[in-house]
This record gives C-alpha cells, structure tokens and sequence, in this order.
C-alpha cells in the first residue's frame, strides 16, 4: 500500500536526543523515516556497542521505521592535508560501518568545502575520495547521498561543495557509482542566486534523487525556519516534486523535534491547495 504525503515526510533528529528516545518518539507519532548524526553525545559513534546496535535495530523494525544517517558537513571532504586526509576517510568508512549494524538505510554525505584561492584542488580531492568511499559503500551495500549544500555571501572565504545544479551535476559526473545518490535540500536552493527550487531541479537528473530536505527560508542567507515563517512556497514544490514522480522521502531539518512534527500538516495542507495528491 502506498504511503500518503504525510507518512513520507521524516525527521532529522540531529543529536537533539539519544536515538532511543527519538525512535520511541516517531513510534508515538507515526514519522516513519529518521536521520540522526552520530559523531557526538547523546549519539556518539564510540557509544554503539553490539547492545545498543541491536536494540535500535529492533525499535526500528518494531516501529516501521526506516533510518538514516548524517554525516557532519564540517568534517572536509575535501581535506588533503597529511594525516588530517587519512583520518577523513576513516571517519566516512566508521559511518558506513555504524550504518550496517544499525540496518540503516541511507547516510548523507557531503562534498566538502574550499577557501577560495584552492577551489579546483578541493574539488578533485573531493570526487577522489568519494569515489573510495562509494566503492566500499558498495561492498558494504550501503546507499549514500549526496546534499547539495548551502551558498555562502559573495564576500566569503569559506564555501561549501556542491553548491550550483553546475557543481552537483560535475560530482555525480565524474563519480559513477550505484551507491552514490542525491538529497535534494530545498530550502538552500531556494536562495540560491539566480537559481531557486525549480530551476535547480530542471537543471538536474532527478531520477538520482533519494531524499527531499525540508526547511523554510527567508529567501536570503541560511537559516532552517519553521514552514510559514519563511518565503518558500511549499504547494508548488510538492508539485513540482510530486509531478515528476518522486517516491522517495522527505526529511524536516527545522527547529525543534515538536515543531518538525507539526510542520508536516503545514506542508500537506500546502500541498493539497496545490492539486497534490496527498
């Protein structure tokens, strides 16, 4: 039976809480999908032992619930430096190892990030590791996903990677790997300059899409609003989403637990004042 809009909108528990309690919280609350990063307390990696492992698992199955992983965008993909490069690569390989003993489904990867003068060498350090880290993805028949990451002002010397529909279709280009997918984050495309969400996703081959991420925006710099408080118009990006015959899921990435909650029956409504079938 096919999940409604609703059912296929998650929630990204962050490390606001201890799995546990984030899973009992979906159970309660029918969220059948959850991202949770796992780099420091409640969630510290260190701290999934082969019990903790197998009670998540067992939650997760109980509840029907499917979950993802996080990986943090400050750690830099696209690190060259001795020794710093080598533990990048171990710190990607934990996660993918967390997720099979946790039967998770996805994790969210990212593409680094350069300072300006160093751009063209971040970037190939990125794809090249990416590229080893989706071949041991694969062996471990894991699925990872790529975000597209947030703009930063003109002015900044720190900026993300892949930003542009341009930088994302250039990563999935010259990395073609089965295991490597797309997270469509909608809230940075949405202030993107020049760009926006339909633009962003005409530019690209949305059959690589696996994950929607959800916030709302002011349309101007990063910020994760509660939907309403911002300028992203929520109908027509289920439309436009939902027309292309998306059915994968969506994931709230917004203040509170509570309010990712809540937020869901703004979006549904939203989108069913659009035509969406819901």
């Amino acid at each position: 039976m096919a999940q409604s809009l609703k059912d296929r909108i998650g929630i990204d528990l962050g490390r606001r809480v201890p799995l546990e309690e984030g899973i009992a919280f979906a159970r309660q609350n029918q969220v059948f999908y959850l991202d949770a990063q796992t780099d420091i307390e409640p969630n510290a990696l260190e701290s999934f032992d082969a019990e903790r492992c197998r009670a998540v698992r067992q939650a997760c199955e109980e509840g029907g619930i499917k979950l993802g992983l996080h990986t943090l965008s400050g750690v830099n993909v696209a690190e060259f430096s001795p020794f710093c490069r080598d533990a990048v690569d171990q710190y990607l390989k934990a996660y993918i190892d967390l997720a099979v003993k946790l039967d998770a489904k996805w994790i969210v990867v990212h593409g680094g990030y350069h300072f300006t003068a160093c751009r063209k060498r971040r970037i190939e350090t990125a794809i090249e590791r990416l590229k080893r880290i989706s071949e041991y993805a694969e062996q471990k028949g894991m699925l990872l996903l790529l975000e597209n990451l947030n703009w930063e002002p003109v002015l900044a010397e720190v900026n993300y990677l892949p930003v542009t529909p341009a930088e994302c279709k250039y990563y999935f280009e010259k990395i073609q790997s089965p295991a490597l997918k797309w997270t469509f984050t909608a809230n940075h495309a949405h202030f993107l300059p020049g760009v926006g969400i339909e633009s962003f996703i005409d530019q690209m081959d949305f059959d690589l899409c696996r994950e929607v991420r959800l916030a709302d925006n002011n349309g101007s710099y990063e910020i994760h609003q509660i939907p309403g408080e911002g300028t992203l118009d929520f109908g027509a990006m289920f439309k436009k989403i939902e027309g292309l015959g998306f059915k994968g899921h969506y994931t709230n990435g917004f203040a509170s637990i509570d309010d990712m909650l809540t937020g869901r029956d703004y979006m549904v409504e939203r989108a069913r004042e659009a035509g969406v079938k819901i």
